[in-house]
């Protein structure tokens, strides 16, 4: 079976959420700071934020016998140009070969860069690719990838608003956090007063998370992470840019009794090989969507399981794809699951890519249907 066409979509926007009526609306907690945020003349907001998540697209890869599979992305305004040029190198070969789509796309790329906005172009067309295989075979791709090994995916709660997720079920938060090292002393001071509240309230058996998002330095880090071990987090994630692995082992050695995760913003297997083999993270958190799709992350799985590190996908919970990775594979848990909609809105309701499960007092089943399981109508989606 041979690949006919490549389409770049974008998702045609869907009405905006509303509270239930009678239900009064609560202010989640505030913005979160990014590195540029060192810039006051920048709000701490994702949409006055230079660089942030700019168009999810979608790729449509169609094989000979009109069966199409579906992946995506961000920034597609940049990685748009990449998904055309590995179109033209994919076009007529066979469908199922994934193996040999991912090594000519990734040395394709090596003149011109094969992570950042190339690994974008690569995930998405990767994932439309396993989408298709799996459509093409009748099987759900966690089948594809050697069955399930749970029977459930427990599920972590991100968002601003921790307390709708208490009320959804969730037994596990991740809170959204509000320094940035130019803060100084007074944004270590608030942020252990914002911990210290969390954990009064979710209480002592609910795993609590932190995500910095590389607002820190490593001086920085180390005072944050000093300050909040008291309050037994699960993990700080992100704390500092990707490139800076040393600053990552060495905040390791300066407190280590306070787990570090990292790997949302590192691309690829090689850029995790580092962060595994010099111990600069105690979980690594690939984007299926980012890092270079699910052949790509099957690879980074398997360096971190070999060295003992469990692999918690970035925002896996909340996209099929890390569903059925996580299903699959022993060390792949917990599932983040990301709520932006307001409190009282239904996660059913909610969610942007129909015949996606949603957790229930946080826990998934991903989709038995052929693939990852999309239901996308004929009009859901427009040319990019």
């Amino acid at each position: 079976m041979k690949l006919r066409s490549f389409e770049i979509l974008r998702q045609r926007p869907a009405p905006a959420l509303e509270p239930p009526a009678g239900r009064p609306p609560r202010k989640p907690a505030g913005g979160v700071p990014f590195p540029i945020h060192r810039y006051p003349e920048f709000a701490r907001t994702p949409a006055t934020t230079p660089g942030e998540v700019s168009g999810e697209f979608w790729v449509r890869i169609t094989a000979e016998n009109g069966e199409t599979g579906l992946g995506h992305s961000h920034w597609g305004d940049l990685a748009a140009p990449a998904v055309r040029f590995f179109a033209s190198l994919l076009e007529g070969r066979d469908a199922f070969a994934t193996e040999l789509h991912n090594d000519l796309m990734w040395r394709a790329a090596q003149r011109f860069g094969a992570t950042r906005i190339a690994s974008l172009a690569r995930s998405a067309i990767d994932l439309a690719l396993w989408d298709l295989k799996g459509r093409l075979l009748g099987q759900p791709v966690y089948r594809l990838l050697g069955g399930p090994v749970r029977d459930h995916l427990d599920c972590y709660f991100t968002g601003g608003d921790v307390e709708w997720g208490i009320e959804l079920g969730f037994k596990a938060f991740k809170m959204r956090n509000s320094a940035h090292h130019s803060d100084g002393l007074a944004g270590v001071n608030r942020l252990e007063d914002e911990v210290a509240a969390m954990r009064e309230r979710v209480g002592a058996d609910a795993e609590l998370m932190l995500n910095p998002v590389m607002s820190f330095t490593l001086d920085y880090a180390v005072r944050v992470f000093d300050r909040l071990a008291p309050y037994r987090l699960r993990w700080i994630e992100e704390p500092l840019m990707p490139h800076d692995i040393d600053g990552l082992v060495a905040l390791k050695r300066a407190v280590p009794t306070v787990p570090l995760a990292t790997g949302e913003d590192h691309h690829g297997r090689h850029a995790f090989r580092e962060l595994v083999q010099r111990g600069a993270a105690d979980v690594i958190q690939p984007d299926i969507r980012w890092a270079g799709g699910l052949t790509e992350t099957l690879k980074i799985y398997a360096i971190a399981e070999a060295a003992g590190i469990p692999t918690s996908v970035h925002g896996g919970g909340g996209m099929p794809a890390g569903q059925h990775f996580a299903l699959a594979l022993p060390e792949a848990e917990p599932c983040e699951f990301v709520v932006r909609t307001p409190a009282g809105v239904p996660l059913e309701q909610a969610r942007r890519i129909p015949g996606m499960p949603v957790p229930v007092e946080g826990r998934i089943m991903p989709s038995d249907a052929p693939g990852f399981g999309y239901e996308f109508g004929a009009e859901a989606f427009e040319p990019w």
